[in-house]
């Protein structure tokens, strides 16, 4: 083996008579080293993630005291905030700002380390580990926004069914509506028949329950609530006729959105086909052994390829930006 080729004979077998007494010692003695170990191991484990725990719980209540009392101006800090808020909440995952926060910086760690093992670089590790982690929050993001898409698809189904029956009032038919199980998505059910039930059960009025659903639902619903509010509270003959814009806008935001699902489709298309050409043509070199080993063992070889692997996730970042700065019709930027 080539772990024992600078040794010589002696410490071979002094460490092979090590290695016995050391087995000999935990069988007889029935000494339990490695349970102790592990048990130190976790316990220290158990330690960090508590102090990070109290750490989090710290920062997200003064954070949330601060909101309370202060308009933050908007800046890089509250873009990042309001991202990683829209995260959580797509993905309905179980962590506040503070834990996500602290989970990205230990995976980012990890990743530079993982890196490290094949680049043997500190610097040129680094800066893959950043274009990677780009290119993985790019994705993240990206399907953050396909589920605002949907999100955005299902109150627009919901509002044409709605809104043809809001003559008969906006309760009525929201009410008559969540009768059946087939025009309201599962995924935005449970805020209309929470809104019922605020109505019906909880004292709230007409005005408290619809702003309770605006907020649940987003910038998408605005136009509904407030015509439905208005309606409600100023009904006249002939003003159920006003929730037919909101039919109206709909049509049209679909028909953009189709537009721009293409072109972002045929972006993304392009975007991967470019890199599954360059992945291909790298690979098929790499079975030249002379170009193998200048860029696997050679520091200009490293160096080119923590140029390529930049590039691909930066390009593919920016690809994802372009798309989002363009938008989804009708959803919040």
């Amino acid at each position: 083996m080539e772990i024992f080729e600078g040794m010589n004979t002696d410490a071979v077998l002094a460490l092979a008579i090590g290695l016995m007494v050391f087995i000999f010692i935990n069988l007889v003695f029935n000494v339990r080293i490695f349970e102790g170990l592990r048990k130190v191991i976790l316990e220290a484990l158990e330690a960090i993630l508590d102090a990070v725990n109290k750490y989090n719980t710290r920062k997200y209540v003064e954070r949330r005291k601060k909101e309370a009392i202060d308009v933050s101006k908007e800046n890089a800090i509250s873009k990042y905030n309001t991202v990683v808020e829209n995260i959580i909440i797509d993905f309905q995952l179980p962590l506040t700002l503070e834990s996500f926060t602290s989970t990205l910086c230990v995976s980012f760690v990890l990743l530079v380390l993982l890196v490290l093992i094949f680049m043997q670089n500190v610097t040129l590790s680094f800066v893959m580990a950043v274009s990677i982690f780009i290119g993985l929050s790019t994705l993240f993001v990206m399907r953050s926004q396909r589920l605002k898409t949907e999100k955005m698809e299902q109150i627009m189904d919901a509002e044409d069914i709605i809104c043809p029956l809001a003559h008969e009032g906006v309760f009525v038919a929201i009410k008559k509506v969540m009768q059946s199980g087939e025009y309201i998505h599962e995924n935005i059910r449970p805020y209309f028949a929470q809104f019922i039930n605020n109505c019906e059960n909880n004292g709230y009025s007409f005005r408290q329950a619809m702003e309770l659903l605006n907020r649940q639902l987003g910038r998408k619903f605005d136009n509904f609530a407030s015509k439905a509010i208005i309606f409600e509270y100023n009904e006249r003959k002939g003003m159920a006729d006003i929730f037919m814009d909101v039919v109206d806008e709909n049509a049209i935001l679909r028909e953009i959105n189709i537009r721009k699902d293409k072109v972002f489709r045929k972006m993304n298309r392009d975007f991967l086909l470019k890199t599954l050409i360059i992945v291909l043509f790298f690979l098929y070199a790499l079975t030249i052994p002379e170009f193998r080993d200048a860029m696997m063992n050679t520091t200009i070889g490293r160096v080119v390829n923590t140029i390529l692997v930049s590039m691909i996730c930066l390009s593919f970042a920016k690809c994802q930006s372009l798309q989002g700065n363009l938008g989804i019709g009708g959803i919040e930027k």
